[in-house]
């Protein structure tokens, strides 16, 4: 179940920005408090502010975090691409592993590597803002496999689809990053050029 808090945000962001809030249940009931309640139009700065929100709140990165995120980007001449800041989220250790399905959201994702259950190159991580890079490998912790986190794991591994970029082997529970981060623009819930935009004022 969904607490009031998360609910209020996926019905101000969209449902897309949890899980549980991607069902039959959750639309049809926002499509009918919509028909009776009238929206304001945002201004520029308003729209900017809100891809920002949709973003910070996907990945479940803090505002400080965040803005450190953008300004890596926007301090370097020719790299202020909307690809570079989704290339940032996506290398985020946290969501890896919930890419790879270890996890079913990235909160629980990064409650893993927060537990030390994530190894990178057989090296213990504890830092669920850890940035994974070309030929890292991903495994989980030998000892932490039998755990009650990650039940039914191997279940849910067999219909799984890890992104392109990852080479991972489900038998194994193992990646391995071969290239860098993309995703299609139907997978992007957010405006990465509108959150620049954001920044950049």
């Amino acid at each position: 179940m969904l607490n009031k808090p998360r609910y209020k945000t996926a019905r101000r962001l969209g449902n897309n920005i949890f899980d549980k809030t991607q069902g039959e249940k959750f639309l049809t009931r926002e499509s009918r408090r919509k028909e009776t309640k009238r929206s304001r139009p945002k201004s520029d700065f308003g729209l900017q502010m809100l891809e920002k929100q949709k973003a910070k709140v996907t990945y479940g990165v803090s505002e400080r975090m965040f803005a450190k995120y953008v300004k890596s980007i926007l301090d370097k001449a020719g790299a202020n691409s909307p690809e570079t800041l989704i290339a940032i989220l996506e290398s985020r250790l946290d969501n890896v592993v919930y890419r790879l399905g270890f996890a079913p959201t990235r909160q629980s994702a990064r409650q893993m590597v927060s537990h030390g259950h994530i190894k990178v190159d057989g090296v213990k991580i504890t830092v669920p803002s850890y940035a994974v890079h070309l030929g890292n490998k991903i495994t989980i912790r030998e000892s932490s496999t039998k755990k009650g986190i990650f039940t039914g794991v191997d279940e849910k591994l067999k219909t799984h689809n890890a992104p392109s970029w990852l080479a991972f082997d489900a038998g194994k529970k193992e990646a391995k990053v071969q290239g860098a981060p993309k995703l299609s623009p139907i997978e992007v819930n957010f405006d990465p050029a509108a959150v620049l935009n954001f920044y950049s004022r």
